[in-house]
């Protein structure tokens, strides 16, 4: 992980992670509460975050358009709140998305942390309007789980978005599930995902890893990107 000056938002710098990162960060701590599945299986996110961080998730009603929020202490993450709305929904849908909003304010704890710690008393909340702006927080909206423009120089809401596949898809179970959709290429071993099999892959990962279509897509993006001949990131 490198540091760099922060161009945007609150925080004066902006740590990055590349993505193999955040895949080695996520594994280590799901290891190390005993929570990394030994075969292919949904993923406990919420008993994570309660082992991990020592801290129950709430869910409690928050303005439109609001999925949750992650507060942090002198300890880290000291909250995570999800939308009651969508948690009362109790659809498939809503569930996985509940599912997928924990992940993603998990990231927050596991990779930015630490900085909300050193600077705490500068810091107010990322979006400072209607839950508390005094205490600092980040604010998790909507749009923040669209890829591409929508993350608007919110380097935070990307690398949380990135834990999210990490977290609930830990990359070493996904490949064993596409190993029937694969087949080897070169002389390395490199394994390439037939571009007619993309959806019923993804309609596999989504079925064994109880998660939504957009995060197994994402996911199966990120190990086998269309834009580079479907190969598998080293």
């Amino acid at each position: 992980m490198r540091t760099y000056r922060a161009a945007k938002g609150p925080l004066k710098e902006r740590p990055y992670y590349s993505l193999k990162e955040i895949e080695d960060i996520c594994a280590d701590e799901l290891r190390k509460v005993d929570l990394y599945p030994k075969t292919p299986e949904p993923v406990r996110i919420e008993r994570f975050i309660e082992k991990r961080f020592g801290i129950h998730p709430e869910y409690a009603e928050l303005p439109e358009g609001l999925l949750g929020y992650t507060r942090f202490g002198p300890r880290g993450a000291e909250e995570i709140v999800v939308s009651r709305v969508l948690f009362e929904e109790r659809s498939k849908v809503a569930e996985r998305q509940v599912n997928s909003t924990l992940a993603h304010e998990a990231g927050h704890g596991l990779l930015q942390a630490h900085l909300f710690v050193l600077e705490q008393e500068r810091l107010t909340s990322l979006f400072g309007d209607g839950v508390d702006p005094h205490v600092p927080k980040i604010l998790c909206r909507e749009h923040s789980a669209a890829k591409g423009k929508g993350y608007d120089g919110r380097w935070w809401e990307f690398q949380a978005n990135q834990a999210i596949g990490a977290l609930l898809l830990p990359k070493p179970l996904v490949l064993k599930v596409l190993a029937e959709f694969t087949t080897p290429t070169g002389a390395l071993g490199v394994t390439q995902l037939d571009s007619s099999k993309r959806q019923e892959a993804t309609r596999k990962i989504v079925e064994i890893f109880d998660v939504n279509p957009a995060v197994a897509w994402i996911r199966l993006s990120e190990l086998y990107p269309e834009d580079k001949s479907k190969q598998l990131m080293l």
